[in-house]
């Protein structure tokens, strides 16, 4: 479901971006910017390259239980919904006399996710039917938090915005326990 939810991002991204600036190429490629090696990945040259920073457990998450419909004669008990939120960075890989570009491409993305800030499957059709709705937020870092994240990634800085991802929700939808519900006796009238 991450690649899911990460896939979408990165179409919707990607379909925005090239009717903005008539272009037929796609800017936004799901990529690390390093091989395992240590060399730049080439094919987020000239590109964004949107990636996973960070998987956390969201521990408030915002959707209630599901209850028994009311009548009901059974019961189920099953595994409660993970809700995660996920930590997506969008940086701009323009070097040179490109650099202006990335800035632009950056500037972009951020007016996009500022004027559509959820998706789910009314503002977006194409979501994956298990992801109810993605909440995307700029997520702000320190300057000393920044630079241990470029740190982390192997890299040197480039133009990026970093989003936190909520509403993943994994659930499997197993049913551990069925049982009866008790009717409550109903009493005659009159007596």
């Amino acid at each position: 479901m991450i690649d899911a939810a990460v896939g979408h991002i990165a179409n919707e991204l990607n379909q925005y971006i090239k009717r903005t600036f008539s272009l037929s190429e796609d800017m936004v490629v799901i990529s690390n910017l390093l091989e395992l090696d240590g060399s730049v990945s080439v094919q987020v040259n000239n590109k964004l390259a949107i990636f996973l920073v960070n998987v956390e457990k969201d521990t408030m998450p915002q959707q209630m239980a599901h209850l028994n419909a009311p009548g009901a004669v059974r019961s189920t008990v099953s595994s409660a919904p993970l809700y995660l939120n996920l930590y997506v960075m969008v940086a701009g890989n323009f070097s040179g006399s490109n650099y202006s570009e990335g800035l632009k491409f950056i500037s972009t993305v951020v007016s996009y996710f500022q004027r559509q800030p959820m998706m789910d499957q009314h503002n977006t059709p194409a979501l994956d039917k298990r992801i109810e709705k993605l909440m995307l937020d700029i997520e702000n870092m320190s300057m000393q938090d920044l630079s241990s994240m470029w740190g982390m990634l192997g890299g040197k800085y480039l133009p990026s915005v970093l989003y936190k991802v909520r509403m993943v929700t994994f659930d499997a939808g197993d049913i551990q326990q069925q049982s009866h519900l008790l009717k409550k006796p109903e009493f005659m009238l009159g007596n």
